[in-house]
């Protein structure tokens, strides 16, 4: 009959006993202490108010040049003999790119999506991009894009191209601030259908 020597389990145990102590089922961080979009999101108060607010269902939008796209959500149809639906999403197709920006002299390093980059090429650089007046381009900035374009206009660069502007087409001069703006506006210049129905 053969003997058989048992050795002691100690170095085990022991080291069984180390690993589910490390082991916590509640996370010892409960919560982000940093919040990038939230940040970005919350502009200076010498920048205007952006119109359109932050954006409160993709809040990764709020830290770059997003375009307006957001996670689409959908089913994925199979046409094999199930013929069942899987859930699935679509997500926008973001990259971090380097542009130059004429305007403040030096490339910046965006988050930006491809089809915002396609436009950005098309219309003639980051500024140019920047600086669109339509309500739809406003509208697609989001908080950061708003907030780069106040430091483009306010670069003296884009601030030269606006004074000679301005002596082009007979304009009186611009204000330091957007704050002395809208001081220097009088009630009757800002709501004069306002002022008729008030009797001011």
């Amino acid at each position: 009959m053969a003997a058989y020597s048992f050795q002691p389990l100690t170095p085990l145990c022991s080291s069984l006993a180390v690993a589910s102590r490390n082991l916590s089922i509640i996370s010892k961080r409960m919560f982000s202490t940093s919040l990038p979009a939230l940040a970005a999101s919350n502009l200076s108060q010498s920048i205007p108010p952006y119109p359109y607010g932050p954006n409160h269902i993709f809040k990764q939008a709020n830290s770059g040049l997003y375009g307006g796209s957001i996670i689409q959500f959908g089913n994925k149809i199979s046409k094999g003999r199930n013929k069942g639906k899987t859930r699935r999403t679509w997500k926008p197709n973001i990259r971090k790119e380097k542009l130059y920006s004429n305007a403040l002299g030096k490339f910046l390093e965006l988050k930006v999506q491809h089809r915002v980059l396609r436009t950005i090429k098309k219309v003639g650089g980051l500024d140019e991009y920047l600086l669109g007046d339509k309500p739809a381009r406003i509208k697609e900035l989001g908080p950061f894009g708003w907030g780069l374009r106040w430091k483009v206009m306010q670069s003296s660069a884009m601030r030269k191209r606006f004074e000679a502007e301005r002596e082009a087409l007979g304009l009186r001069a611009q204000p330091e601030t957007f704050h002395e703006d809208q001081e220097s506006k009088k009630p009757s210049e800002e709501h004069p259908r306002l002022n008729e129905v008030t009797g001011s």
